[in-house]
């Protein structure tokens, strides 16, 4: 993939969302798991949605099953705990892996762009999240131990 607006992640319908929809737009990418500590965040994550959208910022959930276990249900369940937990309206795609020989393509390209802690690529939790802004450059990583609501700031700068 040679830009942000190359990627495509498959949707849990069935249908693929292309990241050319997402040109001009502010996103913020963020591997989710419903049976984590950090899974409280997924409210951060909404109130940023919420206060953003009408300003063309996206966020996207990615669950994955990779730490822990703490993904286990399918793509059914995983929504419909978000909507009935967290209120999540904000768009979740299928569940995919983010390290390893399975690393869904849009992580590939996320981890390329910005290395993590000591420079390390790998994702090393659930809710690691990447901010990329309106020109689809990967602007910033964080942890998972950033809450979203650390990140507002972040976001601001980019209009």
């Amino acid at each position: 993939m040679s830009t942000f607006y190359d990627l495509k992640a498959p949707l849990p319908n069935g249908e693929t969302l292309d990241f050319s929809t997402l040109k001009g737009k502010v996103v913020l990418i963020v591997n989710t798991a419903s049976a984590c500590g950090f899974t409280p965040q997924y409210g951060g994550l909404q109130s940023i949605h919420d206060k953003y959208k009408e300003k063309d910022v996206v966020v996207l959930g990615f669950p994955c099953n990779q730490f822990g276990g703490q993904e286990p249900g399918s793509d059914a369940e995983v929504a419909e705990f978000c909507v009935r937990n967290h209120g999540v309206t904000f768009p979740l795609m299928a569940k995919s892996d983010v390290n390893g020989d399975g690393t869904n393509d849009v992580f590939k390209y996320l981890k390329a762009q910005k290395s993590g802690l000591l420079g390390l690529s790998r994702i090393k939790w659930n809710f690691e999240k990447f901010l990329v802004d309106k020109e689809g450059k990967v602007v910033n990583r964080w942890a998972s131990t950033t809450k979203p609501e650390a990140i507002d700031a972040e976001i601001d700068k980019l209009f």
